[in-house]
C-alpha cells in the first residue's frame, strides 16, 4: 500500500490524550493518511480552524455536535462562515446531528439545529459529517427533507444493512471506522460486506474505538489501515483495493484535497 493515500474522514486527533498529538500526525503522515478533524462545539470551531493549519495532509469540519447544540447561537453560523473564508482546509460542516443515546430532553433542539446547518451547508456548497446514534429515521428523514445539494456522510455508521441500502439510495455515504474489527459487531460487519463499495468511506473517531489489535487503548489515526484491511478481509479482496476505492470515493466528496 506504499503508494496508495487513504483518506481517514473523521479524526478527533487534537484529542489525544496518552499518544503525542505531533507524533500520532506524524505517523498518519508516514503512512500515507490524509486526517480530517471534525469541530464539536460552538467554541471549538476556532480550536479546529488553528489546528489543522498547523500540519499538512490534516482538513477539517466545522460544526456543532448534537451534544453540543446548547452552544449554537445565531452567531455560530457566522463564525463558521468566517473561517470557512478564511481556510480553504476547512472542506466540509462536521460533526452534525441528531443523538438520542444519552438525553432524549432537548431532541427538539437537537433537530432544530441539524436543520440549520444542514441549510448552512447547503449555502456554503460544502458536505455533511453526520453523528446518528439512536436516531436513525429521524436522521434520514430530515435529510431527505432539508438537504438540498450537500453530500452527505453517516459516520461511524450504526445501522443496519437495510437502512444503510436507504441511506445510499439518497446518495449517503457509509463511513465506517474500529468497530467493524469488533467480533460481536455482526451488524457493521454485515454492512461492511455487503454494501455498494462507491458508497463506502473509512475513519477512525479517534481517540475512541481503537480497531481489535488496539481495543481497549487509545485510537489515532494511522489506525484507520487496520479498517480497511478488515473490510477488505469480509469482502475477500486486498487492502489495497479498499484503501483505493475509498479514497477515490472521498476525493469526489471532498474537492479542496491535495496530497
Amino acid at each position: 500500500m506504499n503508494d496508495i493515500y487513504i483518506i481517514n474522514t473523521h479524526s478527533h486527533v487534537n484529542m489525544l490524550r496518552e499518544t503525542n498529538i505531533d507524533e500520532a500526525v506524524q505517523n498518519a503522515i508516514d503512512n500515507k493518511i490524509v486526517t480530517i478533524v471534525p469541530s464539536s462545539t460552538a467554541e471549538d470551531i476556532f480550536e479546529t480552524d488553528k489546528f489543522i493549519q498547523k500540519y499538512n495532509g490534516v482538513y477539517g469540519y466545522v460544526g456543532v455536535f448534537p451534544e453540543e447544540v446548547k452552544t449554537f447561537t445565531d452567531k455560530t453560523l457566522s463564525d463558521m462562515e468566517e473561517i470557512i473564508k478564511h481556510n480553504p482546509k476547512i472542506i466540509g460542516i462536521g460533526e452534525v446531528g441528531l443523538d438520542y443515546y444519552w438525553d432524549k430532553s432537548f431532541k427538539e433542539l437537537q433537530k432544530e439545529v441539524f436543520i440549520k446547518q444542514i441549510e448552512f451547508a447547503n449555502q456554503m456548497n460544502l458536505p455533511l459529517n453526520i453523528h446518528s446514534r439512536e436516531a436513525h429515521l429521524d436522521t434520514l428523514e430530515i435529510l431527505k427533507k432539508y438537504n438540498k445539494n450537500s453530500t452527505a456522510i453517516l459516520h461511524c455508521f450504526s445501522g443496519s444493512l437495510e437502512f444503510a441500502k436507504e441511506c445510499i439510495k439518497e446518495g449517503i455515504y457509509i463511513a465506517l471506522g474500529g468497530v467493524v474489527t469488533f467480533k460481536n459487531a455482526k451488524k457493521t460487519k454485515d454492512v461492511a460486506k455487503n454494501i455498494p463499495l462507491e458508497y463506502l468511506l473509512l475513519e477512525t473517531d479517534d481517540p475512541y474505538l481503537a480497531p481489535a489489535p488496539f481495543r481497549g487503548k487509545e485510537n489515532q489515526p494511522m489506525y484507520v489501515k487496520y479498517v480497511a484491511e478488515e473490510i477488505a478481509n469480509l469482502r475477500g479482496i486486498s487492502t489495497e483495493e479498499i484503501a483505493q476505492i475509498s479514497t477515490e470515493n472521498a476525493k469526489k466528496v471532498f474537492k479542496n484535497i491535495e496530497f
